[in-house]
């Protein structure tokens, strides 16, 4: 039985998710944390704001950017294995969660738990040398709070380890109006209301375009590849690790 606790309690992601750990045989949801819903019950488990309190195999981390290393000091400091599902990790903020971390115990970072996000960024890298030009579009809902979202900068980072990257051409008549560089990537971040996860990688050579598109139209879509995440990082090496790809 591997004990679970999941932070950032209340929050879109980690409702879903907590229903699944509850009702998996082989999982025991150990505990809830969330200072800003301390003493609310969820699933028969009640949401504490005290990090010590808490005792895991496997840690959850779903809250938002803004406190997502503060937390990670935490359960850098417990010795629990750790999945992260908090969005919006550049390359710099990867690098820097690699520094803080070290050799500690396993640490996951998940872009997207769905599975089909994760086959669109990998067929999107296996494409992106044969196209001349490559950008990416993502949708999310109007509440998000980063752009571009942790799937679209996995994807972008992705496309340019592969060789692609977007055509340098063409001004601009309103700044950002061609959307934002990652890694040589550009990104174009909808937010509207009523939306969850949308995103297309479009690609394109002369006389053709190529694209690639996957769609969340439920929280629910993200349970089953979070508990892949929780059964299988305890069997990783320690340090930092990036993708669902590396436990699918």
């Amino acid at each position: 039985m591997i004990r679970v606790v999941i932070s950032g309690a209340g929050g879109k992601l980690a409702g879903p998710i907590i229903s699944a750990v509850s009702a998996a045989d082989d999982l025991e949801l150990a505990g809830l944390y969330n200072p800003n819903r301390a003493g609310s019950v969820m699933d028969g488990v009640e949401v504490t704001g005290d990090p010590g309190a808490l005792f895991a195999d496997v840690i959850l981390e779903t809250a938002h950017p803004d406190v997502v290393f503060e937390n990670l000091a935490h359960w850098r400091a417990s010795g629990s294995a750790v999945v992260v599902g908090t969005s919006g990790f550049t390359s710099e903020r990867l690098a820097g969660l690699r520094t803080m971390w070290g050799d500690g115990s396993p640490c996951l970072v998940v872009p997207n738990f769905s599975i089909g996000a994760v086959l669109m960024m990998r067929f999107a890298a296996e494409a992106a040398s044969h196209f001349e030009a490559a950008e990416i579009i993502e949708r999310h809902h109007s509440t998000k709070p980063d752009a571009p979202s942790g799937t679209a900068l996995a994807t972008a980072m992705g496309v340019a380890e592969a060789g692609g990257s977007s055509s340098s051409t063409g001004g601009e008549m309103v700044s950002g109006a061609r959307g934002g560089l990652v890694e040589g990537v550009r990104v174009h971040s909808l937010r509207l209301p009523g939306l969850i996860s949308h995103q297309e990688v479009a690609m394109s050579n002369p006389g053709e375009i190529f694209s690639i598109e996957h769609m969340s139209t439920s929280y629910e879509s993200f349970a089953t590849g979070a508990l892949l995440a929780i059964r299988k990082v305890g069997s990783l090496a320690p340090g930092v690790h990036l993708g669902l790809e590396t436990v699918l």
